[in-house]
């Protein structure tokens, strides 16, 4: 038997309230599972089990608030394993272990596949509050209709009322200063910066994206996150935790990737495996994360398993964005808005688009030597943009 517990979403969350229940007593569940929600200061989170087994006993019914650490449920079936749901199993990137990858729940997607679906299905889905990556698109090479959507509602069998309420940003605000606080009063970051000539990146993607569709083109934040992530190989120091006194390195590379909600308040849920994707791969989770950021549809995994942060302000942000790192990660990475400038090529000048790339890092685990070696790799690599 194995106990469900409260997970923890954060550093700074010490309860949450229990929303939904997936699952009614004697199902039984596998890993990966998402089996119930729980409403956070980040909003309504969709939680997973990792074990396998049958679920004996619910202990907490919806609308509770309960402690972090609150046994929710025992699943029979499953001696041996781990209990607790999401923290621990999304740290199973445990210390220099290749670990697989943690199943996903209901996949319908071929790994690698992009999602094809319109936009307004997308629209009505994230309205409907159905994930998309469980439907079967009905048309041409598969692509998920408005009627494939529809199809899908009328299909939801009737459930008990929902009691999710949405992001609460007066809650999320205060859970982004607390964390905020804790990491400038415990972190001894130190910063640096480094300016990166784009015109190679830029070329290369404007003909990559000539003849795509819209939804097939490729963001320059996709080559940004794929550059943070690769260097961190070279620099592994700068991936992992900082617990109990001691950096703890992670093995596999799952970059946070820092979402601004509408309205305000800020998530940075993890995209697996960040060094591992293609670029059109990371392209389609990028567009899955940020829609299900602003819906409401996040998993617990999700939220506990970066190993580090990357923030890219866009086209409308300020040109240079300092960090903060979050804890108990040891390292944040910023890209400022593109800019045209004056620029030494050769021994001419020349307009060139730039980037500046900062990095906020943890002075207990690494140094300014260390971190001017991978932001020097994240320039080199963006250099080569075809290899990324």
């Amino acid at each position: 038997m194995s106990d469900f517990k409260m997970p923890a979403l954060g550093a700074d969350m010490e309860a949450g309230t229990l929303v939904e229940w997936h699952v009614k007593q004697g199902d039984r569940v596998k890993s990966g599972d998402v089996i119930a929600v729980v409403e956070t200061q980040k909003g309504a989170i969709e939680v997973e089990v990792f074990v396998e087994g049958v679920v004996s006993n619910i202990l907490v019914p919806v609308g509770a608030r309960v402690p972090v650490g609150t046994v929710l449920a025992r699943i029979d079936g499953a001696a041996g394993e781990t209990a607790q749901p999401a923290a621990a199993a999304a740290r199973s990137t445990t210390p220099q272990v290749v670990a697989a990858p943690i199943p996903v729940a209901r996949p319908t997607i071929a790994t690698g596949a992009r999602l094809k679906i319109t936009p307004v299905a997308r629209r009505r889905a994230a309205a409907l509050n159905i994930d998309v990556t469980t439907l079967r698109g009905t048309g041409a090479e598969g692509a998920i209709r408005l009627a494939d959507v529809e199809a899908a509602a009328r299909a939801l069998p009737a459930s008990a009322p929902s009691i999710r309420r949405g992001v609460d940003l007066s809650e999320m605000r205060k859970a982004i200063a607390a964390a905020m606080s804790r990491s400038k009063r415990e972190i001894p970051h130190y910063y640096l910066s480094e300016t990166v000539d784009l015109h190679a990146a830029l070329t290369w993607l404007e003909n990559f994206n000539r003849d795509r569709e819209p939804l097939a083109r490729i963001l320059p934040a996709v080559l940004f996150l794929k550059a943070a992530a690769l260097a961190l190989r070279a620099q592994p120091k700068l991936n992992g935790f900082y617990e109990s006194g001691a950096f703890v390195p992670m093995s596999e590379i799952h970059i946070g990737w820092a979402v601004a909600l509408r309205g305000g308040g800020l998530v940075a849920p993890a995209i697996r495996d960040t060094d591992k994707k293609s670029l059109a791969d990371l392209m389609s989770s990028m567009r899955d994360l940020v829609e299900r950021a602003r819906r409401g549809g996040l998993r617990a995994s999700e939220l506990t398993s970066p190993t580090m942060t990357v923030t890219s302000v866009g086209d409308r942000g300020a040109e240079t964005v300092t960090g903060i790192i979050y804890p108990p990660q040891v390292a944040i990475v910023g890209f400022g808005r593109i800019v045209t400038r004056p620029f030494v090529v050769e021994e001419g000048i020349a307009p060139r688009p730039l980037v500046t790339v900062s990095l906020a890092a943890d002075h207990r685990v690494t140094d300014g030597h260390l971190g001017g070696l991978y932001l020097a790799e994240v320039a080199r690599l963006l250099q080569e943009p075809e290899k990324l």
